[in-house]
């Protein structure tokens, strides 16, 4: 039962609009109502510039630790693999804003930063390169998120936290499915781009 209870919770925790708060606060402005319409912090980095974006990277950073660690507390890596998938659907298809967040790479980043921080480390590097390389985050994004249950299989082996990997390649690989087009077209907004 509280296993359940914890679930419900993380998916609260998820649903917490962290980019909308931010930009609401630091500029009054519907974050929904410019750049790309999505609430990540891709678009407050548009929006406000490096300091609103740290600030919503952060906060959503610490919605997957969050469920992770209250996972692995109440039930072992089952529970925290769970908790995790929960944290990123919440943060996807939120509650608080009519189901419609962001696309899950900073929450499931915090989630795996905590449970596999070696696994982590290769990602945030592979990520750093590709946007070095290209100036797309999306194109990064999708990459690192492709690559994270291979990386799980090949360092971890099969356990709790391939599933979880799967699931969260898939949520984050559907809700980048815009700019995978616009990527394909060539009209894919680069990194350092205003609103």
């Amino acid at each position: 039962m509280k296993e359940i209870l914890i679930i419900l919770i993380c998916y609260l925790i998820g649903s917490i609009p962290v980019s909308l708060i931010v930009v609401k606060i630091f500029s009054g402005v519907d974050i929904r109502t410019i750049g790309s319409g999505n609430v990540g912090a891709t678009n407050v980095l548009r929006a406000l510039g490096i300091k609103g974006a740290i600030i919503a990277l952060s906060g959503d950073l610490l919605k997957g630790v969050l469920a992770a660690w209250l996972g692995l507390l109440v039930g072992g890596p089952l529970v925290a693999a769970a908790c995790a998938v929960i944290v990123v659907i919440g943060h996807c298809f939120p509650i608080f804003s009519g189901f419609k967040g962001g696309k899950g790479v900073a929450t499931s980043s915090g989630a795996v930063l905590f449970l596999m921080p070696k696994i982590m480390l290769a990602l945030l590097v592979i990520f750093i390169v590709i946007i070095i390389l290209s100036r797309y985050v999306s194109l990064a994004s999708i990459t690192v998120a492709i690559l994270l249950p291979i990386l799980v299989l090949l360092f971890d082996g099969f356990n709790a936290y391939i599933v979880m990997s799967l699931i969260m390649t898939v949520i984050v690989v559907f809700q980048h499915r815009e700019n995978i087009i616009r990527l394909r077209q060539g009209n894919e907004s680069k990194i350092g781009q205003r609103a």
